[in-house]
């Protein structure tokens, strides 16, 4: 995890921790998540997601592996928790010091 973006770092450590408001804070005002193509922009919309797909199912992201290109970190990482379980991938787009998207891929 020590090679992660701080932002990225930020959000992992927060869906990890279940921490909504923490997640919500990593993001830009207007971030986006992409859940296969369903998107969520802004901080109401990324909640209500969260709330029935993410944190809200006690999400747990183990990293397995990280890989940078540009202003995106893709991690590939086996998902836990009370909803899906299995590996994914989420790549994260970073503008400044927050997320502006989080596109989620098996």
């Amino acid at each position: 995890m020590d090679k992660l973006d701080e932002p990225v770092k930020r959000a992992v450590d927060a869906a990890n921790a279940n921490d909504i408001d923490a997640f919500l804070a990593s993001f830009t005002d207007d971030g986006v998540v992409d859940d296969w193509g369903r998107e969520f922009r802004g901080a109401e919309r990324i909640r209500g997601w969260s709330d029935n797909e993410f944190i809200g199912k006690q999400v747990a992201l183990t990293v397995q592996t990280i890989r940078k290109h540009g202003d995106e970190t893709t991690i590939t990482a086996q998902v836990g928790g009370n909803g899906y379980t299995g590996p994914s991938h989420f790549t994260f787009r970073v503008e400044g010091d927050r997320v502006s998207r989080m596109t989620i891929r098996a």
